[in-house]
């Protein structure tokens, strides 16, 4: 498989003008998602647009794919436009505050894979590092535009490193928005977890907690559990 492109069941992922390459977060998220009864979904910070057509492969959902870098853009429009759904995605060159500002539509479903270095070092490329770190689309930020552009009965997904994850859910339950899913995920069974993947909702509900184990002893020797959960995506499975 090139490092310029990525095959999927459904749908091909060209990443050469893409700084973050397909990764097992957006893949994770995508598949982690339950999409079916949304109309309308969101994307923010869409990469290459793999998320939005994970999502769109799953649903019949309307969806709006926003990115703040013009390469990003730029790819997950190429590859929007030559998926089976292109008719259902939109890619949008924007801040997610501008378009907090501009849009009055409220969204059923909101799914992010945001930047998440808080304080760390910089790579040397710089869309690479905006992709990374939390400098343009800060924790708060992000909150704020979530929850102007949610449906009240909307829910949020994101996956965020477990330490980050924990300072995002106290920063909305400050804001009275709810974790009701918790999945708390492990690189290996002898790791500590790495990921969590998380829902919120303005409503507090009874709340559902599991973990994922991605490979067995082995690197690239996978989980049935994590087979199963990617299955409708990755071509090896």
């Amino acid at each position: 498989m090139s490092n310029q492109s990525f095959a999927f069941k459904q749908f091909r992922i060209n990443q050469d003008k893409c700084a973050m390459k397909v990764g097992t977060d957006a893949v994770l998220l995508g598949s982690w998602v339950n999409a079916l009864n949304s109309k309308t979904i969101l994307d923010i910070g869409t990469g290459t647009g793999i998320i939005a057509l994970m999502l769109a492969q799953k649903s019949g959902a309307r969806i709006d794919a926003i990115d703040i870098d013009n390469n990003a853009f730029e790819q997950a429009r190429e590859n929007i436009n030559s998926c089976n759904w292109k008719d259902r995605i939109t890619a949008h060159h924007i801040s997610l505050q501008q378009f907090a500002l501009e849009n009055s539509q409220k969204y059923d479903l909101i799914v992010s894979n945001p930047p998440y270095f808080v304080d760390s070092s910089k790579a040397i490329e710089e869309s690479r590092s905006n992709a990374r770190h939390t400098d343009q689309l800060g924790y708060s930020e992000l909150l704020d535009g979530v929850l102007k552009l949610l449906n009240p009965n909307g829910k949020f997904h994101i996956i965020l490193p477990t330490k980050e994850g924990e300072s995002f859910r106290e920063l909305a339950e400050e804001n009275k928005f709810y974790l009701t899913k918790l999945t708390r995920v492990i690189t290996r069974a002898d790791k500590p977890e790495k990921r969590l993947l998380m829902r919120f909702e303005f409503i507090r509900r009874t709340f559902s907690e599991s973990s994922i184990v991605i490979e067995k002893d082995e690197r690239h020797s996978y989980t049935d559990e994590y087979k199963e959960l990617t299955k409708d995506y990755y071509l090896a499975f």
